[in-house]
């Protein structure tokens, strides 16, 4: 769709008539009308800002930020994924004890938990998505079994549920299911607590702000975030690398949250900070499936940069960046990424040529 269908889609999703929705940002009906057939061009980017806080969604939603949707054939998966979520018996475990089922061998689901990471870094979404659904009945049985366990697997059956968690509103996230990604990242926070590690609950709190910003709750995200960022202090002074990638990717998803709200001087901030990060672990890792280093800070940078619309030096700056050895779903973010700049600049060719480079390497 073009900008002006999208703002029509949003603005009939949020329950708006034309006039309710230029009168928002201070504009005629007639103006609107014609940005949404097509009839008027719009490429300011502050406009686009306002419209897009008036729709409550984020400006890339408006921009035309690819979502990765389902496959055609028979993988599509995400009604079971929302069924597993949204089944009953995770209301309460009183009422629905009888009904408990005899776990799957821990050992193993932690094993396919991570296995199914690396497919989710590979760009594989489909196959990911296609194992979730019983993956989480996994860690659901899992979870059930995990009182009066010994300490040290109770901990471990309650972090694998956390990874699960995470690893579905991550998903969620990137095939378009906002709400669904809240869900599962509430679960995995929960699980999170419950496993007593300040690792696992710093890596799904990322993930809760990941859902944060895809349904734009961004003072939310912020606050998550920092709060998160702090709980790792410890292990943080101690030089962990794990916990210096985690506090690292906590900063550059607050400096996203920031820049989507408008603020420069907070994403400058946080941007600062994840780089310090970065500079302390000295490589680009991929710790907790982070892939973070000063390239993804970099990235991270541009991302932030075509939020508060600095689209010319987005790409200029985007085309020199290397990413060809990071996570191949980083790669495609980025380019994704690029491609959204080159386009608002006008710059067709480069952007179709680019989307085309990324499909032909898919």
């Amino acid at each position: 769709m073009q900008i002006g269908e999208r703002i029509a889609f949003y603005r009939q999703r949020r329950g708006y008539t034309q006039s309710q929705l230029a009168g928002l940002v201070g504009r005629s009906t007639d103006w609107l009308s014609k940005i949404e057939r097509g009839e008027r061009q719009l490429r300011r980017v502050d406009v686009l800002t306002e419209l897009a806080g008036a729709l409550r969604v984020s400006l890339g939603d408006l921009m035309g930020q690819p979502v990765l949707m389902e496959e055609d054939d028979e993988r599509d998966n995400i009604p079971a994924i929302r069924d597993a979520l949204m089944a009953p018996g995770r209301l309460s475990r009183v009422l629905f004890a009888s009904d408990a089922a005899a776990p799957p061998d821990l050992r193993q689901a932690e094993q396919l938990v991570e296995f199914l990471w690396a497919d989710y870094q590979r760009g594989r979404i489909g196959e990911v998505v296609e194992r979730l659904p019983r993956l989480i009945h996994s860690a659901q049985q899992i979870e059930d079994a995990a009182t009066g366990q010994a300490p040290d697997v109770r901990r471990r059956s309650w972090a694998m549920s956390a990874r699960t968690h995470h690893l579905a509103a991550t998903t969620l996230s990137k095939v378009g299911e906002a709400d669904l990604s809240w869900i599962a990242a509430e679960r995995a926070m929960k699980a999170a607590d419950e496993a007593d590690d300040p690792l696992v609950l710093a890596s799904a709190a990322r993930a809760a702000t990941h859902a944060l910003l895809a349904v734009g709750r961004y003072d939310d995200a912020l606050s998550l975030g920092e709060t998160a960022a702090r709980w790792l202090g410890p292990q943080v002074a101690a030089g962990d690398p794990e916990a210096l990638s985690l506090l690292g990717m906590l900063h550059l998803r607050t400096a996203v949250a920031a820049a989507r709200r408008q603020d420069r001087a907070g994403a400058d901030e946080l941007l600062g900070q994840a780089e310090r990060s970065a500079v302390r672990l000295g490589e680009d890792g991929n710790y907790w499936q982070t892939g973070f280093g000063p390239t993804n800070v970099e990235l991270h940078r541009l991302s932030a940069g075509l939020d508060l619309g600095d689209m010319s030096w987005v790409a200029k700056r985007g085309e020199d960046v290397d990413v060809a050895h990071l996570p191949v779903e980083r790669q495609v973010t980025h380019m994704i990424d690029l491609a959204r700049a080159l386009s608002f600049l006008a710059r067709d060719d480069d952007a179709v040529d680019l989307v085309e480079r990324i499909i032909s390497s898919s």
